[in-house]
This record gives structure tokens, sequence and C-alpha cells, in this order.
């Protein structure tokens, strides 16, 4: 929100001295986010006037039309002599009043004015338009033409008020009130301890049975509707040049005087208005909800489809407004100059909406809007009447316009919202004892209506609709106080807290995953339902059930994830296609599956820690949130270097990925080969652990099918891998353990084994694991080999390392054979294996 000083300055009476950036720095104390203080005219140097044109010669034989204009610029240049100019606009004739700056002067930029010689002609000085004096947009990009009683010789400089001090705003979603003078207004003048002059504050008259017919079909999305009938308008009124100046300090563009005074409205009071060419509405104006598939042309032109949850405003023929966001083109006020069709008589609308409605129909449609911003925020549904009488007087004011006796309002029954708060609810929030006095004057500043003694029944203000508890009413009181008046106090936590088992876990799961090289990406949790189909996910595949959001950040990712792999796919598409080709990245995050029996979530208090029944029903209406790990790779695992060669990332990487994982939580992971969605069926690993005596399928890893490297962008030969965390945790053991040191020597007993090709070699590793008994202490696969002539077809040979060794005395040869050769047969009646010679 734009606040030239100016403007603001008619409301509160402001010391002199005071500047923007003085300004600024109360209302940040106060907190509003005040970005920046425009300084407006700063290098603007006179002189400037008012000129009238005498003459124009048109300059023949050049490229571009020329004008030699003589103008009328009374005493200003010292002679009172015509002042000769060069021109090449052309939108001004003889006879009309314009802006001249005189030689010696400086234009904002640093751009000198001084008298030069130009297409055959000497000119002395410049006929200015909007964008050389810093003005902002006005719709013509042309000369300025002033209104023809404009005194010549006049100061320009004072009566464009081109010099000002302009604040802009980032004001908060909470903070509606401060999208106009009004509430900013309100802010300044409880900064200074001065009191406001409301121009809200106006005699309005009394409803009666003579207005415009309205009728509200949809009382919950519209709970107010004010309508004035202004007749008798002339149809060549202009907009003044105050009222033009300060919307373009606003930053809006003047268009026509009915409009200008509605957009000048709104900003002034923050209440949105629309205003209706009367001839062109038929019948009583209604508000309803559209139809599904309705079509409506907006006043931008374009032809919209209305959904069913969209509000409209109606006449007898159907909608002519979309309700909140923007007016129909079929009763658009008439441009000043198109006298055929000129508005002589308008209905004015101020009307109050539900914020939720406006929001979504405004982002359904992608169409945000002065008035859409206003209303999502919230408005002040008490100003629709004084925002709707000022708009009638400056219309009867500035276009000679009557206003018809007939005041149409249709409103709901207006409930006073109330808190009830303890008096030193705030000092307990802060820390710091303000007292009932100071608290109840804060209160009463903001606009709250206050009764009570130690426990205080505070009124809220219509127009603060973001107050709805006690700790709201706290903080306005500590923001009013100072945030910087807060002392500095270190909270005293109680003793035995910490981090859960289960945030202890996962932060040593993500410590071992970057130990062994790869790279923390967290991603957004909001998925697309196109990306299942990506992923090659069957249609019945669990994953495919989501949790859809209400209100999604963007349409195009409704729902929530039930899988890290999107996220972390899309982080790796992004960096490899920005020149990082060798990756490997991870994260660790909860996934949501929707419950069977969905139940609703009462809304918790905020006065107090919720009972651990009100938990217990919370948390049983969220979905249930599981957390995973996962990893993607790509390009090179280990680089090429004077060391050596090195190699690509494959999926025995993703599989040992998976092994990492497990072993910090203590789980058996059982490893076998499996086949699911994204990955290829011939090199995909599925881990299973046993929970409760049953095996469950914890993840997948692997390479990922071409169909689904194609579909998603991503390098050839990605691999990625995820586990589920929590069934980890509860399957393993994850008790520290101080590692043994035996004063025993080792024995190792190396065993080639030759097996079918098929026969996995995890399920080698068990059988001899488990043959080889109590002495084993490890055992590492060192070598695999394939010769169809030396092995026979469809054969392997595996190379294992085994390590024996006894807790009390040193090993013999013959016992450490027999453990060895106890390991073989096992392998060989379970596997098949044989014994390599």
């Amino acid at each position: 929100m734009r606040i030239p000083l100016s403007w603001l300055r008619e409301y509160v009476d402001l010391p002199e001295t005071e500047t923007g950036r003085d300004v600024q720095a109360k209302l940040i104390s106060a907190g509003l986010e005040v970005e920046t203080v425009e300084q407006l005219g700063a290098d603007l140097k006179g002189p400037l006037v008012v000129g009238q044109v005498l003459t124009i010669e048109e300059l023949e034989g050049f490229k571009k039309p020329i004008r030699f204009c003589t103008v009328d610029v009374g005493r200003a240049n010292g002679t009172g002599e015509p002042q000769e100019i060069v021109c090449g606009a052309r939108n001004f004739a003889a006879g009309d009043k314009v802006v001249v700056v005189l030689p010696g002067a400086e234009l904002p930029g640093g751009f000198a004015i001084a008298a030069r010689k130009t297409y055959g002609k000497t000119s002395h000085g410049m006929i200015c338009s909007g964008d050389e004096l810093g003005m902002g947009d006005d719709g013509s990009h042309g000369i300025i033409v002033l209104p023809p009683e404009t005194e010549v010789g006049k100061d320009a400089i004072e009566l464009l008020e081109l010099v000002d001090e302009v604040l802009d705003i980032a004001v908060t979603a909470n903070r509606g009130d401060c999208l106009s003078l009004r509430g900013v207004a309100r802010e300044t003048a409880i900064a200074y301890g001065l009191p406001l002059r409301d121009p809200a504050l106006l005699d309005v008259p009394a409803p009666n049975a003579f207005g415009y017919a309205v009728r509200i079909d949809e009382p919950h999305g519209c709970d107010r509707f004010t309508a004035r009938t202004v007749s008798g308008l002339d149809p060549e009124a202009r907009s003044p040049i105050w009222l033009q100046r300060r919307l373009q300090k606003a930053g809006m563009r003047p268009v026509s005087l009915a409009v200008d005074i509605t957009n000048y409205v709104m900003l002034e009071l923050g209440q949105p208005l629309h205003a209706y060419d009367r001839k062109l509405v038929q019948g009583t104006i209604g508000v309803r909800r559209a139809e599904e598939g309705e079509k409506f042309t907006t006043l931008d032109g374009v032809k919209r489809t209305l959904h069913a949850e969209d509000l409209v405003i109606t006449d007898e023929r159907g909608p002519i407004g979309l309700a909140g966001v923007m007016g129909g083109a079929n009763t658009e006020i008439a441009d000043h100059a198109d006298t055929e069709n000129a508005t002589t008589e308008v209905v004015i609308e101020a009307a109050h909406f539900d914020q939720v409605s406006i929001a979504r129909t405004a982002r359904r449609h992608k169409l945000s809007s002065e008035a859409s911003r206003r209303f999502e925020r919230g408005v002040d549904p008490q100003a629709a009447s004084a925002a709707a009488q000022r708009t009638v007087d400056l219309l009867v004011l500035l276009a000679g316009g009557t206003a018809d006796a007939g005041v149409t309002e249709v409103a709901a029954p207006a409930v006073a919202r109330t808190i009830t708060v303890p008096a030193d609810h705030p000092d307990k929030v802060a820390g710091v004892v303000y007292g009932r006095e100071t608290v109840v004057r804060r209160f009463q500043q903001i606009g709250c209506r206050v009764e009570g003694q130690d426990e205080l029944t505070v009124t809220v203000p219509s127009w603060r609709p973001d107050l709805t508890d006690p700790n709201d009413l706290a903080e306005e009181v500590i923001r009013l106080e100072g945030y910087e008046n807060l002392p500095s106090t270190l909270p005293r936590l109680p003793s035995r807290r910490g981090l859960t088992h289960r945030q202890r876990l996962h932060r040593r799961v993500g410590r071992a995953l970057a130990g062994a090289g790869y790279v923390e990406a967290p991603t957004y949790p909001f998925v697309g339902e196109q990306v299942f189909d990506q992923l090659g996910l069957e249609p019945d595949d669990p994953a495919r059930r989501v949790v859809r959001l209400v209100n999604p950040l963007s349409d195009e990712e409704p729902a929530l994830r039930t899988t890290l792999l999107p996220g972390l796919l899309g982080a790796l598409r992004r960096n490899d296609g920005r020149g990082s080709h060798d990756l490997a990245l991870f994260e660790t995050g909860l996934v949501f599956h929707p419950r069977s029996e969905q139940r609703a979530a009462a809304q918790p208090p905020a006065d107090r820690r919720p009972t651990d029944e009100e938990l217990t029903a919370l948390n049983a209406a969220l979905p249930e949130q599981p957390r995973h790990a996962a990893v993607v790779l790509a390009g090179a695992r280990e680089q090429t270097g004077w060391w050596g060669k090195g190699r690509p990332a494959d999926w025995a990487d993703a599989v040992e990925a998976a092994r990492t994982v497990a072993r910090e939580t203590g789980a058996e992971l059982i490893v076998r080969k499996g086949q699911y969605g994204p990955w290829h069926p011939g090199r995909c690993a599925e881990f299973a652990v046993v929970v409760d005596g049953a095996e469950q399928v914890v993840g997948h890893a692997g390479e990922l099918h071409p169909r689904v490297v194609k579909a998603l962008g991503l390098p050839e030969r990605t691999c990625a891998m995820e586990l589920n965390l929590d069934v980890l945790e509860e399957s393993g053991d994850d008790t520290p353990r101080a590692p043994g040191i035996s004063t025993f020597p080792v024995a190792t007993q190396d065993v080639a084994l030759v097996v079918d090709r098929p026969v996995p070699a995890a399920e080698v590793e068990a059988a001899l694991r488990e043959g080889a008994g109590e002495l084993l202490e490890s055992i590492r696969l060192f070598d695999l080999y394939e010769n169809a002539e030396q092995l026979g077809e469809g054969r392997k040979s595996l190379a294992y390392a085994l390590r024996f060794r006894a807790p009390d005395r040193t090993l013999t040869v013959d016992e450490a054979s027999a453990a060895r050769d106890a390991a073989v047969a096992l392998a060989a009646e379970r596997t098949g294996a044989e014994l390599r010679s």
C-alpha cells in the first residue's frame, strides 16, 4: 500500500518537521512493514509553470511530425513575451493549457533544461508529459493538458503536487485495515499520540424503501449490500488534478471521473466499491452463487467460465460482476470521450463479501485486483454505508450529479465480537509489567470498548477481524508499547526435555547418509497426481490415494506426497539441467496417507494447552504421517583422477544406501529381488524386516525404469532408494553397544561357490552365516565371476571371505575348517551351491 505523506496529513496533524523517514520509523516500531520511502520531486527544480498554447506551426521535411509552438507563460520568463518551444507531441491544440519547463530548470533524472537549436528552430524550454515529470502512469503517455480554468503562469510544481513523500507499506495478510489511508492514519495517530480525523465519520441517511432493488440469495457470501443512485452526471466532467495525483501517487491509473472516485474512496476508507451504468442494468440487482460453467466477460475483456463456488452480482440477464473481484463489461462506465454512450446515471455498490470465497475466486481465475486484495484480508463491514455516501458526495461535487433520495441497505444483524481476557494477560505473555491502565488505554486506542476490572470484556472494532482471542490482544499491547522495549530473557527449560528417540534416530540417519557422500535436499511436500503416471505406478497402488488440500499453494500440485521420490527427482533434474551432473541427494521427511475414516477436527483452544483428550481427537483427524528416507543418484559415484579410474553410480549404490540407513536403526534388513513402480524390473531390490514375527516390506532400491527416466526428464541410469523409517525403527534395536575386542587371533577362510545365475547372493550369504555357527565373526563377498566355458551356461561364482574367532581361545585349523565345511554344506543344501575347484 502506497501512502502519500501529504494525504496522510489530512487525517493526522503531524508536526511540520516530521519527514517520511520519521513516520516510517514510528510505523515500523508499531509493527507495520514500511519497506521504502519514495522521495517524489526531490531532484526537480523550477521554473515549471502553466502555459497556454498560442500558435502551432507544423515543420515539414523531417522523419517525424515536429511542431513549433508559441506559448504564453505570463511573467514566469521575466519578459512576458510568448515562449518559443519545439515539440513532437500531437495530443494538444492551440488554446490548451499545458505544463512548460523553462531554461534553467532540471527535470527528474538530472535532465537540465536550456535553450537549444533543433530542427532549424531554437527551443526555449519544453512542453512536458507526465512521464517526464515522474508523475507515473496517467494512461495517456502524452502532453499534460490542464483544465481550461487553470491560471497561466501558475507554479506547476505546486499545482501538480510534484514534491511529496510516499511510504510503501507491505501489508501482512492479517491487517486488511491498513490497505487504506484510514487504517494507516489510525496507526500513525496512535504512534504519535495524536487525535485521528476519521474520514468514515459521515452523516449517512437511513435506509428506505425508495432505493434500488437488491436481493441477496447467498447471505453467507454477502452479509451487507448498500446501493445508492446518482443521476444527472456531466459526461464531460473529468477528474480534477488533485484527485488524479492522489491516485497516481498511490499507484493507480486515472480512468474516468466515476471510476476514479470509487478508487479514491477505496484507498481512503478501505471499502472496495463498484459503479454500474444505470441504463445498462436491467431490473433487480442480486447476489448469488454462479451456475457451473456459466459464462461471463469481465472488465478486462476476458470471457470467463465460472465455478459453482464463485459469487456473482446479477441483474435480470445474468451476471454483471464477479463479486469482490471485478465488474462486468456489460455494465461498464463509458469513457468521458464516448459522448454517444455517455454515462449520466450510476448505481453505486458498497458490499461486504466473505473473505475465503473472494480469495478462492481470485485465485481460481488468476484475477487479483485491488478489490480482491482487500476483501480477502478483511474489510470493515460497517464502513460500507459511509463509503457509499462519500462516493455520492464526490459525484455530486465533481460531476454535477444529483443524489437520489432512495437508500438501499440489505444487511444481516451485526453481532459485536467480544473477548474475555485477564488484565494481566499481556504482562504474562511479554514478561513485562504493563499494568491495567496501560493495557486498557492501548485497547481503546485501537478502537476496542473495554469493561471490567481484573477480568476485561473487550469489544473488538469492526475493522479488526484479525482480533479473535486473548493472545491477539496481548500482541496489540506489546507492539504498541514497542517490541524494542522487550527485555531479552532466556527461557528456563524444564529438565529431562530434549529430542525424542524418533528425532534422534532421524538425525543419525541424516548424518550417516551425509557421511556416505549424499547431500540433503529438502523438498516441498506437494505433488500433482499426474506424477504417479510418470512413476509407472499401478492404477490400484496405495500410493495413489492422496490427501488433497482445500486451499493449495498451486493448482498444479493440490495433494500431499505419498512418496519422497517426486520432489527428490525434481531436485536432481533441476541441478542436472544447471550443470551439476554428478549428483547424490537424500531427504528424510513425512509422507501422508489418508485414513480410512477421516474425522473433522475441532478448533484447538489458544488460551491454554489442549487436554490429552483434545490432542487425541486432533491427532485422529490428521492423515497418517510416516517418515521416509530416500536417496537419488546420477552421474559419477567415484571421480576419475590420479588415483585411478572412477565409476558411475549404479543400483548397488542405492542398495548400499538402504543398508546404511538400516544399520543406524539396528534393523535386520532382508534384501531380495523385487519389482515395483518406477524401478527397472531387472535391477530392483526389495527390502523387508520382521515386525512382531511377520515380514513387512519397507522399501525398494535400484535403477529407475527407462520409461520413468524419459517421462521425468532425468539423466540416464538414474538410481533411487526409499525406505519407511518408522517401520525400520519398530523392528530394530539401536541401543548403542561397545564393540568387543578379542585378544585372540582371527582365522580367515576363503570359499568360492558356484550357483545358478538367478540365485541371489544374499541367500547364499545367509546360508553360509547360519551354517558357520557362533564362531563366524564376519562374512564378505569379495568376488563375482561368470564364465560359461569354465563354470557352465547360466552359472556364476561367488567368492566369500569368512573370519572366525573364539572369545576364549585360539582356534585350531581343524576348528576353522570344520566351521567352513558346515557353512558350505548348508549353502549347498539350500541353494544348490557347489564348491568351486
